[in-house]
């Protein structure tokens, strides 16, 4: 590989503040290290131009904007515009810890990959919302243990809020798709199938501030429960059993309360034992109850979301036989 020279690639759709709180996370990266910030405005309304200006004499920034066309074609944009050779992906919803390129810069140098991902975590300035639902979304007991794996060498699917790819894996593979959400295992998906490795950098991760709220983040997991079905008719060799573990645990959810009401309350009992390990692991970590509280709702609303999207599309897909741009057209742009 040849020295490395990095470029920052970052799609934002009406979200100002949030590209002005990222790039001030940029001033505070340690190191000298040189890098490129490429900003792709997907045909917001609310602009980030004058926020981008505030900062562009501090920081390498190229600002471009285009219509309307998603997250993965505005990535893909971005690379292309890009002149590094080494492209880190994020979301506009993040910021980074100080130590951040200096990780991945010394991680690529030690072992070089084609294609990196980190994990997310959240900041102390978070919100209880915030941090509830971070921790059931990256928590081992939930869906958080089967975000891209666990596994660190060519089994990992990064996720496109912090991913790295070179510009030669994305020149071979033509980058990401036309699905959101789901553009991201994609591309991690077709990135093995030609023989480029992934790893997962434990110490590259940023903090996700995901501004949402309940209904939106119901909304983002059914979404997620819907393209599963999709990527594992693309690419059959991702299917897994562990993929059903909402959904079976929203049926047996149904059932412990059914028997409960016929007086066999333990299978309830069980549920209730692991919900309660989830608010005390919750309040530990972020040492507040309320978060623990809010916590299992998320944990609830995440399998309820996941598990009744994975089965509706299961059932149109698998059985049903149907295309998915046909009976999922929100899933897709055009």
């Amino acid at each position: 590989m040849d020295k490395l020279e990095f470029s920052f690639i970052i799609p934002v759709y009406n979200r100002p503040n949030e590209i002005e709180e990222l790039l001030q996370s940029f001033l505070e990266l340690d190191g000298n290290l040189d890098f490129e910030i490429v900003i792709i405005e997907d045909g917001s309304s609310q602009k980030s131009n004058e926020i981008v200006k505030q900062f562009q004499s501090r920081l390498n920034i190229a600002y471009y904007f285009k219509p309307n066309s998603g997250p993965g074609d505005s990535r893909n944009y971005g690379m292309k515009k890009a002149k590094g050779n080494y492209f880190i992906i994020l979301d506009s919803d993040v910021l980074l810890p100080s130590h951040y390129l200096e990780e991945v810069k010394y991680s690529l140098k030690t072992a070089f990959f084609h294609c990196y991902g980190g994990p997310d975590a959240a900041h102390s300035s978070f919100n209880a919302l915030q941090k509830a639902i971070n921790f059931s979304m990256t928590s081992f007991l939930t869906t958080g243990g089967i975000r891209g794996g666990k596994k660190k060498v060519n089994s990992f699917q990064p996720r496109s809020f912090n991913m790295g790819l070179s510009k030669t894996a994305f020149e071979a593979t033509g980058g990401f798709g036309d699905i959101h959400p789901g553009e991201d295992p994609d591309l991690s998906l077709r990135l093995h199938k030609m023989g480029f490795k992934t790893t997962l950098l434990s110490n590259a991760f940023v903090y996700h501030k995901r501004r949402i709220t309940w209904s939106k983040f119901y909304q983002q997991v059914h979404k997620f429960g819907l393209v599963r079905p999709i990527l594992n008719s693309w690419h059959p060799k991702s299917k897994s059993l562990v993929f059903w573990f909402p959904t079976i645990f929203v049926f047996g959810l149904i059932i412990a309360v059914l028997l409960y009401a016929v007086e066999f309350p333990y299978l309830l009992y069980l549920y209730l034992g692991y919900l309660s390990l989830g608010l005390v692991w919750a309040s530990i970590e972020s040492r507040s109850i309320i978060v623990g509280v809010q916590a299992v709702i998320a944990i609830l609303i995440q399998f309820f979301g996941y598990g009744y999207g994975f089965l509706k599309s299961t059932i149109a897909i698998s059985f049903m036989k149907r295309e998915p741009k046909a009976i999922f057209p929100h899933l897709f742009f055009k």
